[in-house]
């Protein structure tokens, strides 16, 4: 049988919340939920997306870790857990965007490779990130690397690479992002 539930998830803008799911699979009715701090005031979530919700005025690098509650819901009865966290540990970026892979003129086994922070994080030039580069049908990855930049060297000559990037925290707090949009590039043939 199909149970309610109210659980934690991340929300745009915000920070971690939790809501209730009442009802069969058809029945999608959602009631927010109170989030404390440490034991503090208890916050309403406001409903982000089918699964989400987020609640504001958060603080990154807090010691006092947040409080979700998670319920399972059925006809049997209801079954909880608290689950603390600290915000920094849950930080996810969106992956890199604008991704170009380009062949760099008279170098027959390297490609420049180039990308953007993802539109989502907010001031890169505050809070950077870290990179992840994915090559040769996903079975290299290198990095860490802290710019949006990359000389591949020792590919290939005259075939075509696909690249994909994934960015995380530079304080190396949360995890890795999605993998990028695949990019394409064949470096420099001599004419």
């Amino acid at each position: 049988k199909d149970r309610g539930t109210r659980a934690g998830g991340i929300g745009e803008g915000g920070a971690p919340g939790c809501w209730n799911r009442v009802g069969g699979p058809r029945e999608a009715q959602t009631l927010p939920a109170p989030a404390s701090v440490g034991g503090g005031p208890r916050a309403p979530c406001v409903r982000t997306g089918p699964r989400s919700c987020s609640f504001g005025d958060v603080q990154m690098f807090s010691l006092t870790p947040y409080v979700v509650n998670v319920t399972a819901v059925n006809p049997l009865g209801t079954a909880s857990r608290l689950l603390p966290f600290l915000l920094e540990n849950v930080i996810k970026p969106d992956p890199p965007e604008d991704l170009r892979v380009s062949p760099i003129p008279g170098e027959t086994k390297k490609l420049l490779l180039e990308w953007s922070p993802p539109g989502s994080w907010p001031f890169p030039e505050y809070f950077p990130l870290k990179y992840r580069i994915r090559y040769a049908r996903g079975e290299s990855s290198i990095g860490p690397y802290e710019q949006t930049s990359y000389t591949l060297t020792g590919v290939r000559p005259g075939t075509l690479h696909r690249i994909q990037v994934a960015a995380k925290d530079f304080t190396d707090s949360g995890e890795f992002s999605a993998w990028s949009l695949p990019a394409s590039g064949t470096p420099w043939v001599e004419p």
